[in-house]
């Protein structure tokens, strides 16, 4: 082996894979399970006609009412430390993962202790394995006394995140590495508020608006609320970055591309540049953008926008694979200054064809961005497990470990034991 066939990676970066609570804890209450329950006919019904030929062949659970029931979803919340050990087994030096707000605080005047004894156990079982934490605080999902409040059109939302923030500041401060208040934000104005197929499914950019701004100014005081805990603390957030390009180079979608990429894209970043430790970048796909004369929304449609994708290489989700656009993205972020980990990267892929593939060429594409000096410390893959993937429910298969959702068995598939090769390494072998 010579050096031309071997990316090294920079010393100290980090490797690991992410997680969110809901979709891999299960036994939890909140706006989304209420939703889930009246919803889950719906979405099975709904799949017979959305869903291609193919993907239905593929994954015949789709059609099925308990696919979009969480349940106990991956049973972490009982597993962890057995899920911890497998976290060790491959190699990943750091660990992401979040906090469910419902657990923490089911009443607006109530703290559960029991709750947060139990993730302080779940947070050390990480530390005395010295895996870095990453820790998202709100992945979306509001507890039940915040949604009959109106949710984060509600101004009093920001408030009480904050409080809710400092609590676990005080309580985790000498546990977490680097703090994430917010999970996308982007994802969830867009799929909230604007094609309205998740709770409170409103289509509204003027609500839209008003829950996105709300969103900001509650990271904002998240920042410095935990700063006010632990000045040294890392605070940063993590952003859905899609890479836009015009479809068909059509004229109308060449002119709008870039309006629609900083509506998309930065418009989050820039207003809380100034509150950023650092910048995490999730990728999963490129969108190719065409403009509509007819006037609709829902999946892949958002008012006059279609979101296209002519590209055959796709993950069982038919979503486009072009690791490229990750490339693109990252040496758009360096112009913040800020350093910068890819903190989601993954795809659906049942029988484990195309994960190694994946993941390789990702990890090419940061490593060029390295190269040209954009300051990029570590790579997280989604996910760690098989989990729960919102109004999808469980059919997508995102795991580096392979879940059985009747036994709970977990399973390493193969792509994983390649990662984990990267990972004790520190470096990728190219052909």
């Amino acid at each position: 082996m010579s050096d031309k066939n071997i990316l090294i990676f920079p010393k100290n970066f980090l490797w690991g894979a992410a997680t969110s609570a809901y979709q891999v804890e299960g036994g939890i209450t909140n706006e989304w399970s209420e939703w889930e329950k009246t919803n889950a006919d719906r979405l099975a019904e709904e799949a017979k006609t959305y869903y291609q030929d193919w993907q239905l062949k593929k994954m015949p659970e789709i059609l099925n009412r308990e696919n979009y029931l969480s349940g106990q979803a991956a049973d972490h919340y009982n597993r962890y430390k057995e899920d911890f050990v497998l976290v060790e087994k491959l190699n990943h030096n750091a660990h992401r993962l979040s906090l469910e707000w419902s657990r923490i605080q089911p009443e607006e005047n109530k703290f559960d202790e029991k709750e947060i004894e139990h993730y302080r156990e779940v947070l050390l079982d990480l530390k005395r394995r010295k895996i870095i934490v990453f820790l998202t605080i709100w992945h979306w999902l509001n507890p039940l006394w915040v949604r009959d409040q109106g949710g984060w059109e509600n101004k009093k939302t920001i408030s009480d995140f904050k409080k809710y923030v400092s609590r676990l500041a005080e309580e985790f401060g000498d546990l977490v590495d680097f703090w994430q208040p917010l999970n996308e934000p982007g994802t969830y104005i867009g799929m909230s508020y604007i094609q309205g197929s998740w709770p409170p499914q409103v289509r509204s950019f003027w609500r839209a608006n008003k829950a996105f701004k709300n969103l900001m100014e509650a990271y904002r005081q998240s920042y410095q609320a935990i700063k006010q805990v632990k000045a040294s603390a890392q605070v940063g957030m993590s952003h859905y970055a899609v890479y836009n390009i015009p479809y068909k180079n059509k004229l109308i979608n060449r002119l709008l591309v870039k309006p629609i990429d900083y509506f998309r894209n930065w418009r989050f970043l820039d207003s809380i540049d100034k509150t950023n430790d650092f910048i995490g970048i999730q990728f999963y796909h490129t969108d190719h953008l065409n403009i509509t004369w007819k006037f609709k929304f829902g999946r892949g449609r958002w008012g006059f926008l279609e979101l296209k994708n002519p590209n055959q290489d796709v993950t069982d989700m038919n979503w486009d694979i072009y690791p490229e656009g990750l490339y693109h993205l990252i040496k758009r972020a360096a112009k913040y200054g800020k350093p910068i980990y890819v903190t989601e990267n993954g795809l659906a892929d049942k029988f484990d064809e195309k994960r190694t593939r994946f993941i390789k060429e990702h990890l090419i594409f940061i490593h060029r961005a390295i190269s040209e000096g954009v300051d990029v410390r570590g790579y997280f893959h989604w996910s760690l497990l098989d989990n729960f993937e919102w109004d999808k429910g469980f059919w997508p298969r995102f795991g580096l470990v392979e879940v059985d959702y009747q036994t709970l068995e977990r399973k390493i598939r193969n792509s994983a034991l390649v990662y984990a090769d990267i990972c004790k390494n520190n470096y990728l072998e190219i052909e």
